[in-house]
This record gives C-alpha cells, sequence and structure tokens, in this order.
C-alpha cells in the first residue's frame, strides 16, 4: 500500500521532460541500451545479489549450482545481516575457494530485505555488471534458470521468475499455509498497487544495469516483502520492457521461511498509502 502511495504522489514517475504521463518513451529509453545478443557480448558480466540471514547451510550448494553454469564473467554479492549461525565465514571461505568471485557485504543488524538488496544492487553497478540478478539464497529459485534469464534480456530490460504466468508453479511439497500466504499477498498487492505482472512478489528477477540504474532506490521505503512489489511497479510506471519467464517455485532446502502474515498485512499498507499519493498528485 505505500507503493500505491508515493505512486499517488508521483515518485516513481520519470523526471524526463520527454516523458508522457510520467513514463518514460521505450524509444527514449533505449537509446544508447546494448540490443546485441548476449552471445555477442564476449565481455558481459553477470551479477547476483543474495541477501541472507542464517543461510549457512544453503550457500555452499547455491554457489556450486551458479558457477558451475559455466559464464564466463559471474559474481555473487552477497548481503548479510549479522547472521548468527556464521553465515558471513562461510562466504569468506566460499570466495577462496572459487577464486574470490564473491563478494560479502556485511550489515550490523537485520535492516530489511529491500535495503539489503539495494545495498548488492549498488555494489554490482559499481563492479560494472551488465546483467544483474535478485534471488533467494535458499534455493527455492533454481539457479539453472538463470542462462534462460540472460537470452530473455536479449528483448527485454527486465525478466520476472513468475509461479503465476503459463507454465510456472510451485514445488508439490509447498506447505499448504505458504502456498496460501504467498497467493494472498500476490492478488492483494496487484490490485491495491495495480500491477500487470501475475507475479508481484517474486524475489527471481534480472535487470539490464541500465534498467536498474534508472531505478530510484532513494525513492523506496518498503524495507521487506514489499519492496518485490515497489520493483515491480517502479519498472512498470518508467515503461520498462518486462517479461514474465515461468518458473517453478521449491520449498528452500534447509531453515525456516520468514514470511509470515504480518509481514504480508505490513507491505500491503505500504504500498496502499504508495498508490493514495499518486492520485492525490
Amino acid at each position: 500500500m505505500a507503493v500505491r502511495w508515493r505512486s499517488l504522489r508521483g515518485e516513481y514517475s520519470s523526471t524526463d521532460s520527454g516523458a508522457d504521463s510520467g513514463n518514460v518513451r521505450l524509444s527514449e529509453f533505449s537509446a544508447g541500451r546494448r540490443d546485441a545478443p548476449i552471445s555477442e557480448e564476449k565481455t558481459a558480466s553477470t551479477a547476483v545479489v543474495v541477501p541472507t540471514y542464517n543461510e549457512a547451510e544453503n550457500l555452499p550448494m547455491l554457489a556450486e549450482r551458479l558457477f558451475s553454469l559455466g559464464l564466463p564473467d559471474m559474481r555473487i554479492i552477497v548481503v548479510d545481516d549479522n547472521s548468527p549461525d556464521g553465515t558471513a565465514d562461510v562466504v569468506r571461505n566460499l570466495s577462496e575457494r572459487y577464486d574470490h568471485r564473491l563478494d560479502l557485504i556485511e550489515r550490523p543488524e537485520k535492516n530489511g530485505l529491500g535495503t539489503a538488496y539495494k545495498e548488492g544492487f549498488r555494489r554490482a553497478i559499481e563492479q560494472g555488471a551488465d546483467y544483474v540478478f535478485q534471488m533467494d539464497a535458499d534455493l527455492s529459485h533454481a539457479p539453472e534458470y538463470i542462462p534462460e534469464f540472460l537470452m530473455a534480456l536479449d528483448n527485454a530490460d527486465v525478466v520476472v521468475g513468475s509461479r503465476y504466468t503459463d507454465g510456472g508453479g510451485v514445488d508439490k511439497e509447498w506447505r499448504f499455509r505458504r502456498h496460501a500466504l504467498s497467493a494472498l499477498a500476490n492478488f492483494g498487492i496487484r490490485a491495491i498497487v495495480g500491477l500487470t505482472v501475475k507475479d508481484s512478489t517474486t524475489g527471481f528477477k534480472a535487470f539490464r544495469a541500465e534498467a536498474l540504474e534508472a531505478i530510484d532506490f532513494d525513492k523506496f521505503r518498503c524495507k521487506g516483502f514489499g519492496f518485490q512489489a515497489e520493483v515491480a511497479f517502479a519498472c512498470q510506471r518508467r515503461g520498462h520492457r518486462v517479461v514474465e519467464f515461468p518458473i517453478t517455485f521449491y520449498d528452500r532446502a534447509k531453515g525456516e521461511s520468514k514470511l509470515s502474515l504480518g509481514i504480508i498485512l505490513e507491505a500491503l499498507w505500504r504500498l496502499f498509502l504508495l498508490r493514495w499519493q499518486k492520485k492525490m498528485s
């Protein structure tokens, strides 16, 4: 709801004087962008941003599966919120094993999923990444989709890993409570914010770097679950070319889910406020 409120005040609209109704024209946005197929961009680099809290058990397998994809210039950026299970130490050990292709951003305390992604995105851009991914550390997002996402970025600015588009779905082992919470959150957020993407809450996305740089993350207010919808809404408002790619969402490999009804209700309230802001502007 916070997204909706801020949108109503025009805070996700383009400041480009040539934009129509606050949206960047695709022709203007595309000027100067890299339209060559990724296969022709031999020096293209990819960064995968992974926020963590108590994911020490899952990170070794995630790193192994990511680097086994054989992408020539891939880095993993882990943003850890002072996990008591030693996640940061695991990242340091993995970085040694994989030729320092893992970067660690250590934060002193839990400060929300959204702020973690913002720090990770900034690091990826600073390092010159051409393509930036966001995904969960718990193996609920299969790394094997990444090459297909990269191919989809040949003709898109943003690729959304979608459970709710044709061909997408969730693991049969996913517990009913989580399934119900996710469906409720996705339906409520789409209705409140006015999103066109079918999976507004997915945490598995890929961006062209210039599309990510065009988003003013300083205007985002959702620190937690609602951040995913804020990103989707900002991309929609700016006129980015967004493609939904069907994925299967798997239950986390190890550890406990951090999603709760309270988190969902907080996200809905903040997103509602953001939509209302746009209507009042």
